[in-house]
């Protein structure tokens, strides 16, 4: 197994976990009832996306 010569620095270390930080997850309105929901998903509550309905509510 192979073993590092030099030490990683910060910077580089730094730059490798640049992208295991977590994010916030991005919420919308839905046009319809207005509750949040996740962008390009169905609306929970009212069973409504892109303005048409998906699901009946009974369903829900």
């Amino acid at each position: 197994m192979g073993v590092p010569k030099r030490k990683t620095s910060k910077s580089r270390r730094g730059m490798r976990r640049s992208h295991d930080g977590v994010r916030l997850i991005d919420l919308v309105k839905c046009s319809r009832c207005g509750n949040p929901k996740l962008p390009h998903t169905i609306c929970e509550v009212c069973g409504f996306y892109r303005g048409k309905s998906v699901v009946p509510k009974e369903e829900i």
